[in-house]
């Protein structure tokens, strides 16, 4: 999953048959694949809107005896 996850994000034109045969070889179902390709897909667009707007993280993330909690 991660190796397709990983693949997904950096090199998305390269996804082939093979990417999803190898999922359900191992057990993931037609709806867990599609679950992982849409949830690596979500925040590759929440990255990316976030990034090109320039929007900077929130201070607490810098402190880690502080949660957003």
């Amino acid at each position: 999953m991660l190796d397709y996850t990983a693949k997904l994000t950096e090199t998305p034109t390269k996804m082939v048959e093979g990417d999803i045969v190898a999922l359900r070889s191992v057990g993931f179902s037609d709806e867990a694949i599609l679950d992982i390709n849409q949830i690596t897909g979500f925040f590759a667009w929440c990255n990316r809107t976030v990034d090109g707007l320039g929007v900077e993280l929130e201070s607490f993330w810098e402190n880690p005896d502080q949660t957003n909690v």
